[in-house]
């Protein structure tokens, strides 16, 4: 009766990080740029009652191995890079990606980190930096005359200076992929930093070389879908309802045999 308590508070337990999961991608269903998690389970070793049994007699046939599970674990958190819908803003230092690539950053530790937010602004020097104030690498630096600001589909930074009608190119924002994306670290402020199981950062220009175009005046959007977490929530919830009762059921079992011995 031990082992079905244990197996089934390990049920309770997985059902337990798949909510968080679920919570924690419905509380950014409207964070720029976010992407949804999605859990992963595996099961636990089995006992093995009885092994494969193999045919003695004439016409009978090999029996397979008798074994009970132990329960189930949380396997990997998954996290979907899926392209969120861009949002039209008309700010000029908006930029969405659409397709792949991860804008890049300088962190206060002097590391680079990944982002898909593009809520850009710019600095009291000027330089094109994040919500956050951290710098867009390579660094684009605006004049303090400029007029107005130009981000082509390619990346190209052109300003207009005041007296001119002849837009000066200040640069080209680079974008980053990975070989494997779901290997990314997250660190909070919608930016993600490089592991040994995401790879090296490529980095080129967009539109080239596979990576994504960018977008001015729109930002991308969440890829969390309400409805897909809601359904994912009530299949959660059943299940952790019917580990609890399966506890219940246990312990009922255990006062039963309890009560014979009196």
């Amino acid at each position: 009766m031990n082992s079905s308590l244990r197996t089934s508070a390990s049920g309770m337990a997985a059902q337990q990080r798949m909510i968080d999961v679920i919570a924690n991608n419905l509380a950014n269903v409207n964070t720029t740029g976010f992407k949804r998690s999605r859990v992963s389970f595996e099961d636990l070793l089995y006992e093995t009652l009885q092994g494969p049994r193999a045919a003695t007699e004439q016409g009978a046939e090999t029996v397979g191995p008798v074994q009970i599970g132990k329960g189930v674990r949380v396997g990997a958190v998954l996290r979907l890079h899926g392209q969120g819908a861009p949002e039209s803003t008309q700010r000029p230092l908006d930029v969405a990606i659409e397709g792949d690539g991860f804008f890049q950053v300088r962190r206060p530790d002097g590391t680079t980190a990944y982002t898909r937010d593009g809520s850009f602004t710019l600095s009291e020097s000027g330089t094109l930096v994040t919500s956050g104030g951290h710098a867009v690498l390579p660094s684009i630096t605006v004049p303090a005359d400029a007029n107005s600001i130009t981000i082509g589909p390619d990346g190209t930074v052109s300003v207009i200076a005041a007296g001119s009608s002849t837009p000066v190119e200040l640069g080209r924002i680079e974008l980053a992929r990975f070989v494997n994306s779901c290997g990314l670290l997250s660190i909070g402020e919608n930016q993600y930093t490089e592991t040994p199981a995401s790879g090296q950062p490529m980095t080129g220009s967009p539109q080239e070389d596979g990576f994504g175009r960018v977008l001015q005046g729109s930002l991308e959007t969440s890829n969390v879908e309400i409805v897909q977490e809601m359904t994912d929530m009530i299949a959660a919830q059943r299940a952790y309802e019917i580990n609890a009762k399966a506890i219940t059921a246990s312990d009922q079992m255990m006062s039963a045999t309890n009560a014979l011995i009196r």
